[in-house]
């Protein structure tokens, strides 16, 4: 049988559904919208291998509509249009029966794509369902966002994953007619990494690979057959975050040749370009920050950069920039300072804002002494005078601690010439 055992035990209504009990459960916030048929636009936003795609099949069949699908890697604007209408013709306007039209990995949409969809969603020609492994604050066109709601579907946990391998072989025609024995799941939760496709996908290679009609299912079976068949790199398992951290750790580290090589193994297993921007676009605020203030306009253009214009060309840009990043001097002074300072915020409270400092734009405020003693730091000798910033009760902490490189070293001297002892140290 060609079909994948993943598709094969797919399930079709909310009872056979597995996880996301706080979407789809008995009181979740989707249930009764399903049950009355009532739904609107959707954007379902979560890990692959989440139920995204069957989420949306389900909405469709319990609410008796029609469904369109589109995938956003192989759909362009004439496609979109062409599904519009074709919805447009099987269902009334703005009526319990509108067609459903899904769009896996949304995320990828142009900007002209999204608002394409716009119309067609404002005039309830088609309800949407959108699927998306990143943020939709940052990938969704704010036009379309505000017209649906967001539900974050959470990767499965090991309950979720261990009653779908007992749903495997209980309801699949292959496997239930099958002696299998699952004696031990750890390596197999361990490699889906919450994924539940992938996790039947490799429960499937195991069992395939064995070739005979019983298997006992262990660890170490697991890790044999899996290591010969997968490539080096997955997007969305364990290692993925084990290669963006050991790329994040090589930039921290200033070593240029070690933060390519890394770069190299997400570039080579297709890791999306606006993630591995975006990483550099912190690391060069939270591990660079004051010492190259630079760092960040780099960052920032590289993401700007490789949004435009993608692979291949774009593994040029991010190279250039994590090689820049590297060999940036280092410095979380930034990062130090605002977690010192909230902290401080959570452990002091609404601390008033001294009087010298408050606006004071009517004359009952200003008879209240609001602005008053304030002195205007551009009056006087080098743009500076020595006055209080901070609420009475924390005034003399430091949350701002320069550290030892070329430019916070100037910055310290500076502030000793206007400070004194106040930022001495």
């Amino acid at each position: 049988m060609n079909e994948p055992l993943a598709e094969r035990i797919r399930p079709r209504t909310l009872e056979d559904y597995i996880s996301q009990s706080h979407l789809v459960g008995e009181t979740g916030s989707l249930t009764k919208q399903i049950k009355k048929g009532i739904i609107p636009s959707l954007i379902f936003w979560g890990p692959p291998g989440t139920g995204k795609t069957t989420l949306a099949n389900i909405i469709a069949n319990e609410s008796d509509r029609p469904f369109y699908t589109l995938s956003a890697i192989s759909s362009g604007v004439k496609d979109v249009r062409e599904v519009i209408d074709k919805a447009k013709q099987s269902g009334g306007l703005f009526t319990t029966k509108n067609p459903i039209l899904f769009i896996d990995e949304i995320h990828r949409f142009s900007k002209s794509q999204q608002d394409s969809l716009l119309g067609a969603v404002e005039k309830g020609w088609v309800t949407l369902i959108g699927a998306t492994t990143e943020n939709p604050s940052f990938e969704v066109i704010p036009a379309l966002l505000s017209r649906c709601q967001v539900y974050v579907l959470n990767a499965f946990n090991k309950s979720d994953m261990e009653a779908l391998l007992h749903r495997a072989l209980e309801k699949d025609t292959v496997l239930s007619g099958m002696k299998i024995d699952l004696k031990e799941t750890e390596a197999l939760l361990r490699l889906s990494g919450g994924d539940g496709r992938k996790l039947l996908n490799i429960f499937e290679l195991v069992i395939n690979s064995e070739g005979t009609e019983e298997v006992t299912i262990t660890n170490d079976l697991v890790l044999e057959k899996v290591q010969k068949n997968t490539v080096l790199y997955d997007k969305t398992g364990e290692q993925h975050y084990d290669i963006v951290s050991a790329f994040i750790k090589s930039i921290r580290g200033s070593d240029p040749n070690g933060a390519v090589y890394w770069l190299a193994r997400m570039i080579e297993g297709g890791e999306d370009v606006k993630f591995i921007a975006r990483r550099m676009l912190i690391l060069a605020s939270e591990d660079i920050g004051i010492a190259n203030p630079t760092a960040l306009v780099i960052a920032n253009n590289t993401f700007q950069a490789v949004t435009t214009i993608g692979y291949p060309e774009s593994r040029i840009i991010l190279s250039q920039c994590a090689i820049y990043l590297a060999t940036s001097p280092k410095s979380n002074t930034a990062y130090m300072a605002i977690n010192r300072a909230q902290e401080a915020v959570r452990k002091t409270g609404d601390l008033s804002v001294p009087l010298h400092l408050r606006n004071a734009p009517t004359k009952l405020m200003k008879e209240l002494g609001y602005g008053e003693d304030y002195k205007y730091a551009h009056d006087y000798n080098q743009n500076f005078v020595n006055q209080e910033f901070l609420p009475d009760e924390i005034k003399g902490t430091s949350f701002y601690v320069p550290a030892k490189n070329s430019r916070e070293n100037s910055i310290k001297e500076f502030m000793e010439k206007r400070w004194g002892d106040k930022y001495k140290g």
